[in-house]
């Protein structure tokens, strides 16, 4: 399906005074989001990362040509066309969870959206689920894809499915992150094995998916501060992070997925469903941590629909 032209583009004063400077978050509106069609609100998608950008997630811009749902895209503070902060390297109490729902709620304050949907990939269900248990006026309902509420479920995952890959691979991550020389190049070789099989199983990876993540590498401020090195050794402050016990109060109607090879297990997003009041759970049988790529189609399918009670 080709690309959606934005209907809006633009750059969003957010004031951080932390930051030591002004600083924008940049973001894509698709479709009109003050359409007064009956139960037909804008869904506001959170990419992953930390530090990643929108590319990667947006053809669920495409909703808007399926369903007619206005899609609003934004690369989230210290990525893509959003202000980066290099010189926040490390400073963990900077890039806190708290920090980008701020910039959620500047974000809807300043396009004058006052009911929405929220989708979440990885990272994002983070930002989200943290915001959600908030009860924040406006918000109906919200897709947790391929999510987590506890981190420690998350770590856990990651040991299991590195025990999956070949014998060189698992000898090559066990010496380098012995050694605190997870930035070689041989080591980030066998990252990549992880990758292709729990983080997108296509091959050749998507333009889109390549684009997000080289943006990553290019500035990994935002993802080696509160993450780690990669997906499978979190060491920095996210490796305490765990929501479960608050799921109870999320009042929004939520949607989770996951794909049956993801690097989120069953296990990872199953407090999501198990505390979650209002909660429906698909799984993606042909797919690993990006579902919405690998099983596009029907993804989009299922999301649209869901959105719009059908």
């Amino acid at each position: 399906m080709p690309k959606l032209e934005p209907y809006l583009e633009g750059d969003l004063d957010f004031t951080v005074p932390s930051a030591g400077k002004p600083c924008k978050t940049h973001y894509w509106v698709f479709g009109d989001p003050k359409s007064s069609k009956p139960g037909v609100r804008p869904l506001i998608g959170l990419h992953g990362g930390p530090g990643f950008t929108h590319d990667y997630i947006s053809n669920i811009s495409h909703l808007t040509q399926l369903f007619g749902i206005p899609v609003v895209l934004y690369d989230q503070l210290g990525g893509g066309k959003s202000t980066h902060l290099a010189e926040k390297n490390g400073d963990t109490s900077f890039w806190a969870i708290g920090l980008f729902i701020e910039e959620l709620e500047n974000l809807l304050k300043g396009l004058g959206i006052e009911e929405f949907d929220l989708f979440g990939h990885s990272w994002g269900s983070i930002v989200i689920s943290s915001f959600a248990i908030r009860k924040p006026k406006g918000l109906k309902k919200i897709v947790l894809a391929s999510g987590l509420a506890s981190m420690s479920d998350w770590i856990e995952s990651g040991k299991e499915l590195k025990k999956l890959l070949s014998e060189e691979a698992q000898d090559i991550l066990k010496k380098h992150e012995e050694a605190g020389t997870t930035d070689s190049e041989e080591y980030q070789g066998a990252t990549m094995e992880f990758y292709k099989r729990f983080a997108c199983r296509l091959g050749p990876w998507p333009e889109d998916l390549l684009s997000s993540f080289g943006s990553m590498m290019q500035d990994p401020t935002v993802y080696h501060t509160i993450n780690g090195p990669n997906e499978f050794l979190v060491i920095g402050p996210l490796k305490d992070h765990d929501i479960t016990s608050e799921l109870h109060k999320i009042e929004a109607t939520t949607l989770i997925t996951n794909g049956k090879y993801d690097e989120a297990q069953d296990k990872v997003v199953l407090p999501f469903f198990l505390n979650i009041p209002k909660v429906k759970w698909v799984q993606f049988a042909e797919s690993s941590h990006v579902a919405f790529l690998e099983e596009e189609d029907r993804y989009l399918k299922v999301l649209g629909e869901f959105l719009l009670d059908i």
